[in-house]
C-alpha cells in the first residue's frame, strides 16, 4: 500500500467518523424519500466526473501528455454543479450541504498530508522557494510545501465549522456550506500561484478558473441565504 493510498483511506475514515459521531444530522439531508436516492446518485456522478475530469485535464495541459488524474477541487465543483442542477429540476430549496462540510474539511486536511508525504511523484508540490521551510521532495530543489498550506487551512475551517455547529446551529444549517465553498476556493486560488502548472488564460491555470467560478457561486448563494433570513 502506498503512502498516498493510506492517507486517502485515513481521510475517508476521518470524514466518516466525524459524520457518524461528531456532527450528526437529526433528519435526512433530503426529507422527500422519492428524491433522496436520486440526490445521492447524481452527487456521486458529479463528484466522480469532476474529480477525474479536471484532474486529467490539468495533467494534460501541464505535462502535455495524457494521464488519468484526480482532483479534490474537481470533485467539489462537480458535486456542486450536479446537486444544484438536480435541485433545480426537482424544485428543492435551501442548502443541503451543511452536514458534509466538517467531513469534507477534515478529509481534505488529512488527505493533503498524504500528498505531501508522497513526494515528487504526486505532482502536487510547489515551485522553488528560498524560504527556510522549503522542502526537497527528492529532486534537489527546495519547494513550497503547498500540500501542508492547504492541510492547515482546511484544519482551521474544520475547527470553525465545529464551533458553528455547536454554538450557532442556524448559521451552520443555512450558510456554512457556502462559506466552506468560498473559503476552499479562495485558498486554492492562492496556493495555485505556488504550483508549477501550465496557465490556461491570463496567467491563471485551469484550477484557478474553476475556483473563480466556485467563488461566484458561493458569494451569490451566501448573499441570497442571508437575504431570506
Amino acid at each position: 500500500m502506498t503512502i498516498h493510498l493510506l492517507f486517502d483511506l485515513l481521510a475517508y475514515l476521518s470524514a466518516l467518523l466525524v459524520a457518524r459521531f461528531v456532527v450528526r444530522r437529526p433528519t435526512p439531508i433530503v426529507l422527500d424519500e422519492s428524491l433522496r436516492y436520486g440526490y445521492y446518485a447524481i452527487l456521486l456522478v458529479g463528484v466522480t466526473v469532476g474529480a477525474f475530469g479536471l484532474g486529467t485535464l490539468n495533467t494534460y495541459l501541464s505535462l502535455e501528455s495524457f494521464a488519468i488524474g484526480k482532483s479534490v477541487l474537481g470533485a467539489v465543483a462537480g458535486g456542486v454543479i450536479a446537486v444544484e442542477l438536480y435541485k433545480k429540476l426537482t424544485r428543492m430549496s435551501g442548502s443541503t450541504g451543511a452536514y458534509f462540510v466538517p467531513s469534507l474539511a477534515i478529509g481534505i486536511a488529512v488527505g493533503r498530508i498524504g500528498c505531501f508525504l508522497s513526494g515528487i511523484e504526486d505532482y502536487t508540490y510547489g515551485i522553488a522557494t528560498t524560504l527556510p521551510w522549503g522542502v526537497d521532495f527528492g529532486d534537489g530543489i527546495a519547494r513550497h510545501p503547498v500540500q501542508l498550506y492547504e492541510s492547515i487551512a482546511m484544519a482551521l475551517f474544520f475547527g470553525y465549522s465545529l464551533w458553528l455547529y455547536r454554538y450557532r446551529r442556524t448559521d451552520f444549517n443555512q450558510i456554512v456550506f457556502y462559506q466552506f465553498i468560498g473559503y476552499y476556493a479562495l485558498q486554492r486560488f492562492v496556493w495555485e500561484f505556488l504550483k508549477p502548472y501550465a496557465t490556461l488564460a491570463w496567467g491563471l491555470n485551469v484550477f484557478q478558473w474553476v475556483t473563480l467560478g466556485l467563488l461566484l457561486y458561493a458569494l451569490s448563494y451566501y448573499l441570497n441565504a442571508r437575504r431570506k433570513r
